[in-house]
């Protein structure tokens, strides 16, 4: 058994168990070397965690973005930059991406905040279609 010293860390332990067990375990290899299987296995894993986890998204992660809750916050950003850290991972082994996709100014690291913010809209929109953002990847990078 555990002990925690407060109803906060509880918490706060919790809520990192859920972001991990959503977001930290790929079954397909492909998400790991295809930016579109990446941006389709998320989307079904914020879809998963909806369901898995009714309000998670909305309410209790929202919530930790309060000060007094620094550990929570803490928490869900670095689940968030596992997120990000991800994609740019994806985008640098994803070998269909054209060579001059990017540039000095329009980095690899630039269109993955991109990626991220539009995942983290739809998340808090609880929109669960990739089509979007897949379309943007496309036009963009192939």
């Amino acid at each position: 058994m555990k002990y925690f010293d407060s109803k906060t860390a509880l918490v706060s332990a919790t809520v990192e168990s859920v972001w991990h067990e959503i977001f930290y375990h790929p079954e397909d290899e492909a998400v790991s070397h295809d930016i579109q299987t990446y941006i389709t296995w998320t989307y079904g894993q914020m879809e998963y965690g909806c369901k898995q986890y009714p309000g998670f998204f909305t309410l209790h992660s929202l919530s930790f973005m309060q000060e007094e809750k620094a550990d929570g916050k803490q928490k869900m950003q670095q689940a968030w930059q596992h997120i990000l850290n991800g994609i740019c991972s994806v985008l640098k082994q994803d070998t269909r991406i054209r060579a001059d996709a990017f540039t000095e100014q329009f980095t690899l690291e630039r269109f993955s905040d991109v990626l991220f913010s539009l995942i983290l809209s739809a998340l808090l929109r609880q929109d669960y279609d990739p089509s979007a953002v897949l379309e943007i990847v496309c036009r963009t990078l192939y």
